[in-house]
This record gives C-alpha cells, structure tokens and sequence, in this order.
C-alpha cells in the first residue's frame, strides 16, 4: 500500500464510529465486550459473607425487619380476616368477593372435581364466558353476570380472577402467580332474546358448580350448557300472541275502560305483535319494529273517535302502549348505573331511547293523521279516571300473569309474580286514590315492594331475581303519561305534552330505582360475612 493510499480516508462501510483511532493500541483485556456497570480494573469492592440467591423483584429485602416496618400500608391491627358464610346463596359470597381487592380475598377452597393435576385453564374461562353470554343477553344486569362468572372459576379452584362485563363483550382474564402469564380471553354478545326459563337453567347450574358437595366435570357442565341451548321456548307463538292482546286490554281496563276498549285494546296489540314479527322476519332493526307495533292500537283508538263510538278511545292506545314500553331494559339499565357499571348503563339507556322514540314516531304519524281528520281526542282525560279497585286489582294481576308469559318464565314462577303485581298495585292504588300521594312517590314505593319481595323470593330458590320482579312492574309502566304527552303534541301543544312526557320519564325512574332500592334492602336481611361496609360505597368520593 502506497503513501497516498494511507492519507485517503476510508468509507462508513470500512470503518465504524466506535474504531479506535489509528496509532492507539488497545490490549487483548479490553477487546471482550463488557457492560457501562462493569466495576474497573484494580478497585476492590469488599464482597458480602452472606451468600444470599439472587431473588425475584417480590423477595422480601435482606435487610428487612417486621419489627421496624413502617405502618403506612398496613392498618395497626392487620389486615382483616375475611370469613364468609356458606349458607347464604352463590350470588351475595360472590359479589362480596368481587367488591374486595384481588389480594384480599379468600382463597377458595379444593373441589373434588378439580382434578390433580389443575384445570384446563382456557377451558374452563371459555365455559365461563358461554355461561356469562346467556346471562347478558337475557337481561341480566352486570354485576349480577360478573358475580356468575366469578363464581364458575373458583368453583374450578381459578382464584385470581377478573371478569369485566360491558354492553356486548364479556372478558376475563386470570393469572396464575404475581410472576407467571395472565391468561384472558373474549367473547362478544351478537344476539339478544328475552327466555327467563332458560336465564332460570343458567342459574341452576352456576348454583351447582358452586356447591361444594357437588361433583360436576367441565364435560358435564358443557353437556348441561349444550342442552340448554337447544330447549325451545316453553309457550308457542299463538300463545304469546294472544299475551300480548290480553296485556293491553288488561291494561286498558286499569286505565278507565270497559269492555269494548279491552276488546278493541287486545285486537290492535296482536295485530301490531304479528306486523313486528313480520318485521323481525325480513330482517329489519328493532326501532322499526317497536314503530310498527306502535301503529295499530293507534289507528284503532282513532277509528272508534272517528266512528263516534261512545267508549274511551284513550284507553285503547294507552293500552297498546303498555305492551311496548321497555321496562326490563330500563330497570336493568338504572341497575347497572347504580352499582357501579355506566358504560353497561349508558348503552342499556341508550337503547331504551331508541325503543321509545320508536314508539313515539309510530304513535305520532296516527294521532297527526287522526287530528287532521276530525278525531276529537282530550288530553284531559287523564284527569277524569275513576278508581275502580276490584277491576283494577284484577286487571293489574292478569297484566302480570300476560307479562310473565311474553318474557317466557317458567310456569312455577307465574303465580308468585302475578300475585307480586297484585301486591304492588294495591300498594299503589291505596297511597296515590286513598292517600293521595304524587303518582312518582306511589309508583316508588310500590316499585321498592316489587324488588323486596322478588329478590326475597330469589335468594329463597337461589334463582334470578328478573322473573319475580320485571313482570311485576308492568302495572306501574306510564303509559298514560305517554300517550297523553304524544297526544299534546300532536295538537301542537309541546309545553303540555313535553311536561307528560317528563312525569312519564320520572314515573319509569321511580319504577327503576324502587326496584333497586327493593332489592338492596333485602341483603339487609341477609348476613353476609364481610368485616367491612359495602366496598361499592367507597368505589369514588365524587373527586
């Protein structure tokens, strides 16, 4: 190599930033690849005597005493020993659980059924989301499907576990150590159907597996899930036809009609039940079925004004509006608000609102038409109902039992809800006409009585409390209150008939919250082993 070839700088590709100039040699030591912490040739460090293995990021500190421990983290008396009873139903031990931190719970005990070598893991979480998916899609409020999942995983020894429900998607997720893989998986909640026999299937099982005398597989609890799926709805559809007529004229008779406003009542409800069928045939979204079933109890309450046939026509269309109203979204929507869930809540509400716009619009385009044609329709005849308690306590008791039908309950469960309808329009019935209370306060009370009474009754047959407490409400829906607020509207009187609508809207709150409040004072009753308050009433302190 030439003189001038030295002097030519070399390329990036020949020589790298980290190349020791020319002219400085480096010794064979310090060509080994060594780490910026590496301690330098000649300084002595002196080296511990203890020979201590080198621990995980959770090993407690060598030099670490129980003695000298600061109290910061940790109350004076220790964290509190957390005993629950065994003989209260799976759904309070588990909801008490499920409001304690991961790291305060107890652990659960061993099945028989787990075998020796442990659980399929992603097998019993897929079990545990199938179960979770029928709970949220027959209505059941969150936390009630957080606690049923929760509980099919520790029955099958999985103790750290987290299930998280929202509108349409359930997860959970489960970590075996504080240094292993959490494990989690999804599912999503495509379709929605109203079946409280099969809700009551669900439940049964979920109440099997967590019975700790019961020996039941992953094989038999999938069998049981299989069957469940493939049951067909216990009433065939003439026979929820032929509720649905029958729960408007019931509730026509509760408004001040008579006989020809609930024959007329009925045959507009099951004529708008077959044309929202049709509807949810050819595929079409549920806001157009709520708007076409709207249309014919309408259309027939105009006709009979029109034909100047002397009967309450009113009657006629508030009772096919009591057949529409969304009162089961509505309660589980206020539910999951009020223990905590307001995505779940915010979604549920939503859709209640489309469901009720739907109903307003169909509503509407016959009551403008009616108007425009002569119909002479009063919007002070909500004032003019006349108390008549043994018709009314026997509509309020056949509007329950028709309900109870619709939502698909199981034939022991009718009696004890159609009796709770009773119950709660007498309770109604005797603050708002005898003691003449405002129809929001009676509605609550009555309401609170339905959840009592039907969460009292759940936790007595370790079942769901839905199918004691929505049928039960529907004598308390305000369908007058709409009506007469549509109606307003329609005459082009929008302050009277957004002020209906408005005590319409307080009176479906009452309902909800009453339900609620109903059955949060049931647990009352109950004793629930947990040394604290209520972990839900300290999830936030409004900052």
């Amino acid at each position: 190599m030439t003189e001038a070839e030295d002097r030519k700088p070399q390329s990036d590709e020949a020589r790298m930033a980290f190349t020791p100039p020319a002219g400085i040699e480096v010794g064979d030591s310090e060509s080994e690849t060594t780490s910026e912490f590496a301690l330098p040739t000649g300084l002595d460090v002196p080296q511990s005597t203890s020979s201590e293995p080198e621990g995980s990021a959770f090993t407690t500190p060598g030099g670490y005493s129980v003695e000298d421990a600061s109290s910061a983290f940790t109350p004076a008396t220790g964290i509190p020993r957390i005993s629950l009873t065994k003989d209260l139903p799976w759904q309070d031990r588990m909801r008490t659980m499920l409001r304690m931190p991961v790291a305060e719970r107890p652990a659960p005990e061993r099945m028989p059924k787990v075998e020796e070598e442990g659980p399929a893991v992603p097998r019993v979480l897929d079990l545990t989301l199938r179960i979770g998916e029928l709970l949220l899609a027959g209505g059941e409020g969150a936390e009630d499907v957080e606690a049923a999942m929760f509980a099919v995983c520790r029955s099958y020894g999985l103790d750290r576990c987290e299930p998280n429900v929202t509108f349409t998607l359930l997860s959970i997720s489960y970590q075996p150590s504080l240094v292993d893989d959490p494990v989690s998986a999804s599912r999503t909640v495509r379709r929605r159907g109203t079946d409280y026999t099969r809700l009551a299937a669900v439940y049964r099982l979920v109440d099997d597996l967590s019975d700790p005398e019961s020996h039941i597989s992953l094989e038999e609890a999938y069998g049981r899930l299989a069957e469940m799926r493939r049951n067909r709805h216990p009433y065939p559809t003439w026979v929820l036809t032929s509720a649905s007529g029958l729960l408007a004229g019931a509730a026509s008779v509760l408004v001040g009609g008579d006989l020809i406003v609930f024959v007329a009542a009925m045959l507009g409800a099951m004529l708008g039940d077959r044309l929202a069928w049709l509807c949810a045939g050819r595929g079409l979204p549920e806001f157009y079925q709520f708007t076409v079933a709207a249309m014919p109890p309408a259309a027939i309450g105009v006709a009979l004004t029109l034909t100047h046939v002397d009967v309450k026509a009113s009657a006629v269309i508030t009772g096919g509006l009591f057949a529409l109203l969304p009162g089961r979204a509505l309660v589980a929507g206020v539910q999951d608000g009020l223990t905590g869930f307001y995505i779940t809540a915010s979604a549920r509400l939503l859709e209640v609102m489309y469901f009720f716009v739907g109903i307003v619009v169909g509503v509407l385009v016959i009551l403008y038409f009616g108007v425009n044609l002569g119909a002479k329709l009063d919007p002070d005849a909500a004032l003019n109902i006349s108390p008549r308690p043994y018709w009314q306590i026997a509509a309020s008791m056949l509007l329950s039992l028709t309900f109870a039908v619709l939502l698909q309950q199981e034939r022991s469960t009718v009696l004890a809800v159609t009796l709770n309808g009773g119950v709660a329009w007498v309770v109604y019935g005797a603050m708002h006409y005898t003691g003449e209370f405002s129809p929001v306060a009676a509605t609550a009370v009555a309401a609170g009585l339905v959840g009592l009474f039907g969460q009292l009754m759940a936790r007595y047959r370790f079942a769901s409390a839905l199918p004691y407490t929505t049928a039960a409400i529907g004598p308390l829906l305000p369908g007058s209150a709409t009506y007469f607020g549509l109606l307003s509207i329609a005459q082009n009187n929008v302050d009277k008939g957004l002020v209906s609508l408005a005590t319409a809207a307080s009176l479906a709150m009452a309902i909800a919250i009453g339900v609620n409040l109903g059955s949060e004072i049931s647990r009352l009753f109950l004793r629930i082993g947990s040394p604290e308050k209520r972990r839900a009433a300290k999830r936030t302190r409004g900052f």
